[in-house]
C-alpha cells in the first residue's frame, strides 16, 4: 500500500521534533527545498511466486517502457547541535513511459504480448532519517571543516504498474522496505558564505541494498538564506513483499534554503 499522505505528515512531525530544541546552545535549524532532475536506469518485476508455472519478467525501464528523465521536488529539514546533525528528507521518484513491446513480458498474473502498446509507471517515495556525528568539528576558524560517520534509515515505499493501452488491463505491485545505510558526511566552508558538502552511505540487509552518494555546494550571501546545487546518485536494490526493483537514479539538483 502506498503512503502518499505520509509525506506532509512526515515533514511536519520532523519539524515539530526539531523546533522545541531551538532553545539549546549552538544549534542551527535549516530547511531546504529544491528540484532534482533524475535519469532512470534498471528494471523492476513482480515478486509473486505463488502463481504456478509463471516466470516473472524483469522489465527494463528504458528498453521495454522508454522511461524519460523527470524533475521532482526534494525537501530536507535538519538540526545541527554541536557535533551532531539530525536530518529528515523526502524525495519522490515518479516515472512513466509508453512503448510498443518488442517481446512478451510476464508481470504479476498477466502476459503482455509483443507488439502491444503499454504504459509503465514506477512510483517510489524515499523518506530519509539520518544522524551524523562530526568527530572532526572545526567551526571557529575562517575555514570550517566537519567530518564524521553518518547512520541513515531510508524508508522506500514503491509501486510499479503496467497497463495494456488497447484492452485497459492493468497490473500493479507495491511494497515498503526500511533500508539502513552507514557512511560518512563532510562539510568544508568559508565561514557561512560558501560551503562544499559530500555525503555517501551504503548497506545491504536481507536482500535489500541502498547506495546514496551526494555532492553539494551552498552559497549564502545573507546570514539566514541561500541557494544550493549539486548532484545525487541513488542505487536501489529492493526485494520486498510483491515487488522487485533494481535501478539507479542520478542527476543534478538546485534549490534554496533558510537557517536560523
Amino acid at each position: 500500500m502506498k503512503m502518499k499522505n505520509f509525506s506532509p505528515m512526515f515533514l511536519l512531525l520532523s519539524l515539530a521534533l526539531l523546533f522545541p530544541l531551538q532553545a539549546m546552545a549552538d544549534e542551527v535549524v535549516s530547511l531546504k527545498v529544491g528540484f532534482i532532475n533524475l535519469s532512470p536506469e534498471g528494471s523492476f518485476a513482480s515478486n509473486d511466486t505463488t502463481i504456478a508455472n509463471f516466470v516473472q519478467t524483469e522489465i527494463d525501464i528504458e528498453d521495454d517502457l522508454d522511461f524519460d528523465d523527470k524533475s521532482e521536488v526534494m525537501v530536507e529539514a535538519a538540526l545541527q547541535l554541536g557535533s551532531f546533525r539530525l536530518s529528515a528528507g523526502y524525495l519522490p521518484l515518479d516515472f512513466s513511459g509508453t512503448s510498443i513491446l518488442s517481446r512478451d513480458i510476464n508481470f504479476e498474473n498477466q502476459v503482455f504480448q509483443a507488439n502491444t502498446p503499454v504504459e509503465g509507471n514506477l512510483d517510489v517515495d524515499i523518506y530519509d532519517l539520518a544522524l551524523a556525528w562530526h568527530i572532526v568539528n572545526i567551526d571557529d576558524a575562517p575555514v570550517r571543516f566537519q567530518f564524521g560517520p553518518e547512520l541513515s534509515v531510508k524508508i522506500v515505499d514503491g509501486e510499479v504498474s503496467v497497463v495494456d493501452q488497447t484492452t485497459g488491463i492493468r497490473e500493479e505491485v507495491s511494497g515498503t522496505a526500511p533500508v539502513p545505510t552507514i557512511g560518512a558526511r563532510a562539510r568544508v566552508g568559508l565561514g557561512d558564505f560558501v560551503a562544499v558538502i559530500g555525503r555517501v552511505g551504503y548497506l545491504e540487509v536481507s536482500g535489500n541494498s541502498f547506495l546514496d552518494a551526494d555532492a553539494q555546494v551552498e552559497f549564502s550571501p545573507l546570514p539566514f538564506v541561500g541557494v544550493f546545487g549539486g548532484y545525487r546518485h541513488l542505487d536501489l536494490d529492493i526485494d520486498e513483499d510483491d515487488i522487485l526493483i533494481d535501478a539507479t537514479f542520478a542527476g543534478p539538483y538546485a534549490g534554496a534554503f533558510v537557517r536560523f
